[in-house]
């Protein structure tokens, strides 16, 4: 009888071991490939947004520009958002301009998040009052001055400004929709924050969204990364995540 018990034991020793080879091999086999749905480009129905291409991200004399000049020097970030604006305009793409502004009265709030509290601290974006350009020009919160001509050309579509990171304060959604929008090419400041966010929230609105992912600059404080970060987080969400040179062909040779 204890030699039946230990031919029993030995033997299901044996067949567990074999099944948990077999479970760690099947499991190696089931690696999971990210899907790349990609966006088909057509001239009627997409349109390239860019959110913040102001002053205070992108000039080196911007409040915040030590938080994004490591990322924006990498990906050539003024360079590519520029070469996407001037594309748009010769190939008949509606641009779209989602600008961050805060007036003397959100100063006032009385909570908010991390960065809230460090966009308020260095006293980005600031203007001095919703009707009045005084004092606007050249300021932080005016767009860089290399895309006026495109972005001032009175085609260009500037919102209502947004309040912290994503479209939900401002006019943006309804814009694109009373256009006849349902595809997005998305670029601009600051990758990890308001690229970031008006890519969830248009997604979640329904529409297709490409985000350009060098034509965008994020924050970088010690460890912490945001570029990275904001680049997985593209590559998984979005339907596509292109560069600039990519996303340019695909805009000269979009379908009308």
């Amino acid at each position: 009888m204890r030699k039946i018990l230990q031919r029993f034991f030995v033997f299901s020793f044996f067949i567990n071991l074999h099944l948990y080879g077999y479970h760690q091999n099947g499991a190696a086999a089931q690696t999971i490939t990210l899907p790349q749905p990609g966006m088909k480009v057509y001239q009627k129905n997409t349109a390239l947004v860019i959110t913040d291409p102001q002053n205070d991200f992108l000039s080196p004399k911007g409040v915040a520009w030590d938080l994004v000049k490591d990322s924006v020097a990498k990906n050539h970030t003024i360079e590519n958002i520029e070469l996407l604006l001037k594309t748009a305009k010769e190939n008949k793409f509606q641009v779209f301009v989602s600008p961050h502004y805060y007036y003397p009265y959100d100063l006032k709030w009385r909570f908010g998040g991390a960065m809230e509290h460090s966009m308020h601290n260095l006293k980005m974006y600031q203007r001095k009052d919703p009707l009045s350009l005084k004092g606007f020009k050249g300021s932080g919160a005016d767009f860089l001055e290399r895309y006026k001509p495109y972005i001032q050309d009175g085609q260009t579509i500037i919102t209502s400004p947004h309040k912290i990171y994503g479209p939900e304060a401002n006019d943006l959604v309804l814009q694109l929709r009373k256009h006849g929008i349902t595809r997005v090419i998305l670029a601009g400041m600051a990758g990890n924050l308001c690229v970031e966010s008006h890519m969830r929230e248009l997604i979640e609105q329904g529409f297709e969204v490409s985000v350009v992912h060098d034509a965008t600059g994020s924050v970088k404080i010690n460890d912490l990364d945001g570029d990275k970060a904001a680049k997985i987080n593209f590559r998984i969400i979005a339907s596509a995540s292109w560069s600039t040179n990519e996303t340019i062909d695909k805009m000269k040779s979009s379908n009308r």
